[in-house]
């Protein structure tokens, strides 16, 4: 699991210097008369967030789910110590890194192996055939559906997936299987969990959060 992680941390490190190389050469070839101060639309996702309480959980890695917990302890401290409604507030969960297949469905999990891919284990401490995070994760020993997915989508809680660590961890996975790594990517993106959106990049997208005043808390 250790050797795992070192691998992804390197490939995202490689595949961001290979971003940045790109984004030079572009501005490099771009006219000159294109202002740097140029205004990018956020994306779909941030202009539908409308509560008073605004944070986004930064999860790059899985952590046993403790960034879950995070955003249900977000939802019901408000709830209980504040009296604030769900309606009011707005949660953010990131699938990149180490997260990025928590974004994808279980039918993924168990075609491709992921929980052997990743070395996440289920309750009984086996490969997960299922996604962990979906319905019943098991977080700290304890089975707790209302910090999963489905359920904290249901309070409102806004979950998104970044293409780009979607396309580095299914190129990972197709090699791993000795598979077409766009055929799998493909697959993945056919599969992506209900109401988890797929965006652009995860450095973006936490940019653009912090330019509209969303609050930020590292897992």
């Amino acid at each position: 699991m250790h050797r795992f992680n070192t691998v992804v941390r390197r490939v995202m490190v490689g595949a961001t210097a290979l971003a940045i190389v790109a984004s030079v050469s572009a501005m490099s070839a771009a006219p000159s008369h294109v202002h740097a101060s140029a205004m990018v639309p956020a994306d779909a996702w941030l202009k539908r967030l409308h509560g008073k309480h605004r944070q986004l959980f930064d999860s790059l890695s899985s952590s046993g789910g403790i960034a879950l917990i995070h955003i249900l302890n977000f939802y019901d401290t408000y709830n209980k110590a504040y009296r604030v409604p769900d309606t009011d507030i707005n949660a953010i969960g990131t699938f990149y890194g180490m997260t990025t297949f928590m974004g994808v469905n279980d039918a993924m999990w168990a075609k491709y192996r992921i929980g052997e891919f990743l070395g996440e284990k289920d309750a009984n401490g086996v490969p997960a055939t299922k996604n962990p995070w979906r319905e019943a994760p098991t977080i700290l020993g304890m089975e707790l559906r209302q910090a999963s997915i489905v359920a904290l989508q249901k309070r409102g809680a806004t979950f998104i997936l970044c293409n780009n660590s979607l396309g580095i961890l299914s190129g990972m996975l197709a090699k791993a299987r000795g598979l077409d790594a766009d055929a799998v990517l493909a697959d993945m993106k056919a599969n992506i969990l209900p109401d988890v959106e797929l965006i652009p990049g995860m450095v973006v997208a936490i940019d653009q959060a912090h330019a509209a005043g969303v609050s930020y808390h590292r897992q």
